[in-house]
């Protein structure tokens, strides 16, 4: 394990899950759940491949820190997450009173701050920036892929 754990290698990893599921063609938002400088959990999007709108990254991750800590809270847990988190995963992160939240790159259309600003915990601290034009790289990527294969779609089915 490095040294020198700090915000930016755990926004890598991460970054590491978000490319896991941009190769599942999900949307490429990747997490991880750190208590004590260890990673406990690691999850990303996951909503396409289980047919489930809930299963964000940082609800995937919730689930699998809390089963490896053997309890509902995260008090001495930060979670990093690619893409501002949306209204449901912050108030899941809320519940669970995660200690610190770190964002990457901000989502002004379903972001939780562009929806409802006062979801995390009162005692959660919030940072975000950390990694935030590769976070947000690869979510242009993935939609610049999905209109490609739109377009080329709409072109095959034109009658001639």
């Amino acid at each position: 394990m490095p040294e020198f754990l700090d915000d930016e290698y755990f926004m890598k990893q991460a970054l590491a899950e978000a490319a896991q599921a941009l190769r599942k063609d999900e949307i490429p938002v990747g997490a991880v759940i750190v208590c004590q400088k260890q990673i406990i959990a690691r999850a990303h999007n996951l909503t396409e491949t289980l047919n489930d709108v809930t299963a964000h990254a940082e609800m995937q991750a919730i689930t699998s820190a809390t089963t490896t800590l053997g309890g509902k809270y995260l008090t001495d847990c930060t979670i990093y997450v690619t893409l501002e988190p949306c209204p449901m995963c912050a108030g899941a992160l809320a519940w669970a009173q995660i200690a610190r939240i770190v964002y990457a790159a901000s989502d002004p259309k379903r972001g939780y701050n562009a929806i409802a600003k006062n979801i995390p915990h009162p005692k959660t601290q919030v940072s975000c920036g950390i990694l935030a034009k590769e976070a947000a790289l690869m979510m242009k990527i993935f939609f610049e892929n999905k209109r490609i294969r739109a377009q080329s779609i709409n072109r095959l089915n034109k009658p001639s």
